[in-house]
């Protein structure tokens, strides 16, 4: 059945002639010929949709939809008004019905607004309980997620909050390692204090350096005042050292002297300046292979890396994905004064396919593209990007009828190795735990079989 509908309306005969066409049509009706009986009907049974006459004896159409849709504004009501009747009609709409049809009255046109009405009913309802699954997901500060890494992730912070101990955040791109390191500090008792950021891939080395530690007037060219550095205008806060794997070979010594002593000279000064500061780094880079390939001082990974937080990947977080699409339609239809309540199930079964590379920063950017140009009330499959429109997951498969098609082994844990690589966005140490090997066997297995790690994450 594609719906159970109720029927009010004073007329008997047209009660029962309406009820036997919608049940040969595939519905479910129930009728009634009191308005007041509709009424109480409808607030206590389950019914999908109802039909009510606009000119009934005891309780006319009107009042009818403004007591039903004040007590059930779930269940949408379809009126039946006479030809001429539009104002009437209109009236009715705004009192709370859904739609109207004039008589007299087509089967096949009953049967598209019913669908039409049962339908908005069933994406009210999906959007009623995603904003419920977003209401009782976990939260840790900005941070939203009710998958099982994010509450493992969760708890990790809550126990990590309270320390002073520096942190190394490791996550892919956009998966939300600066949010990471906002709750940290929100929950820590530093919360008062200053958080500074700053992005050690974002300036030339000279300029970092001055930007880090500060310079005293003169030090160079255009140095035409003093500047305390980060590390001071966070002391008693955080700082934040984002993209640390980025940092300049020439300026890692200097930052570990800093961090060792707790103090650091201005560029050009003569004078340290002690401070006290948390430090937090994030890096999307694999820093132990970074170290092992002197590419990364080792001494310094290990002064930074004292509490390490490793953040999932949207691909990795399940159902999450649907959750934040739907904090972020509800974030930008606000924000743009745009009707959109959320997504058709064909477009949410498409964000799940999606592999998410951006992760986060790439599905808020996809909804807010979604709610500026969608025509609809919900974010439909045309609204979004090709790539996720388009996107066909890598399988691997080695199906064949003939044996001598098959793949040899090397072949196959070649192939395999470059599907893990790009799953965990070429984070060799992530890669190694998956497929079991130590670090120096899979460092052998990638130039046995020539695989970047890079190439494999852009593949």
């Amino acid at each position: 059945m594609k719906g159970r509908v109720l029927i009010v309306d004073d007329d008997h005969s047209f009660c029962e002639m309406l009820a036997a066409d919608l049940e040969d049509a595939a519905y479910e009706p129930a009728w009634t010929t009191s308005p007041k009986e509709g009424l109480e009907r409808a607030l206590s049974e389950e019914f999908d949709a109802v039909i009510t006459d606009l000119n009934m004896h005891g309780l006319n159409g009107i009042d009818f939809c403004h007591r039903l849709s004040q007590n059930r504004p779930d269940l949408p009501v379809i009126v039946i008004t006479g030809f001429g009747s539009m104002e009437t009609a209109v009236a009715a709409i705004r009192a709370g019905a859904y739609d109207f049809i004039t008589k007299p009255l087509e089967t096949e046109a009953v049967a598209l607004a019913l669908d039409r009405a049962i339908q908005h009913r069933s994406l009210r309802g999906e959007v009623k309980r995603l904003r419920e699954a977003v209401r009782l997901s976990q939260e840790f500060e900005e941070m939203l997620g009710a998958s099982a890494p994010m509450k493992r992730l969760f708890q990790v912070l809550d126990k990590v909050a309270g320390s002073n101990a520096g942190v190394l955040i490791a996550g892919e791109t956009g998966s939300g390692k600066e949010l990471v390191a906002h709750a940290l500090h929100r929950r820590s008792p530093r919360a008062k204090r200053p958080f500074v950021a700053v992005n050690c891939a974002a300036m030339p080395p000279h300029l970092l350096e001055s930007e880090l530690f500060g310079h005293v007037r003169g030090a160079f060219t255009d140095a035409k005042a003093a500047h305390p550095g980060l590390f001071v205008q966070s002391d008693g806060g955080t700082l934040f050292l984002d993209e640390i794997g980025e940092l300049p070979m020439e300026l890692q010594p200097k930052l570990l002297r800093v961090l060792e002593e707790g103090c650091v000279r201005p560029v050009g000064g003569t004078t340290e300046v002690a401070f006290d500061v948390r430090i937090m780094a994030a890096t999307n880079r694999d820093l132990e292979a970074a170290a092992e390939e002197h590419r990364f001082r080792e001494d310094l990974l290990f002064r930074i890396n004292v509490i390490q937080i490793s953040v999932p990947a949207l691909r990795a977080r399940g159902n999450d994905v649907l959750l934040l699409a739907q904090h972020f339609v509800d974030e930008y239809a606000a924000r743009l004064g745009r009707p959109v309540t959320g997504l058709t199930s064909t477009a949410a079964d498409k964000l799940m396919r999606y592999a998410w590379p951006g992760n986060v920063r790439e599905l808020r950017n996809c909804i807010e593209r979604a709610i500026i140009l969608t025509e609809h009330d919900k974010i439909v499959v045309e609204d979004l990007p090709d790539r996720v429109r388009d996107y066909r997951r890598a399988e691997l498969s080695f199906e064949s009828s003939d044996g001598a098609e098959l793949p040899p082994m090397d072949e196959v844990e070649k192939r395999y190795i470059e599907r893990v690589l790009h799953e965990v966005g070429g984070n060799k140490a992530q890669a190694a735990r998956i497929l079991g090997y130590d670090r120096k066997r899979l460092y052998r297995k990638l130039k046995r079989y020539d695989i970047s790690a890079d190439e494999a994450h852009r593949g």
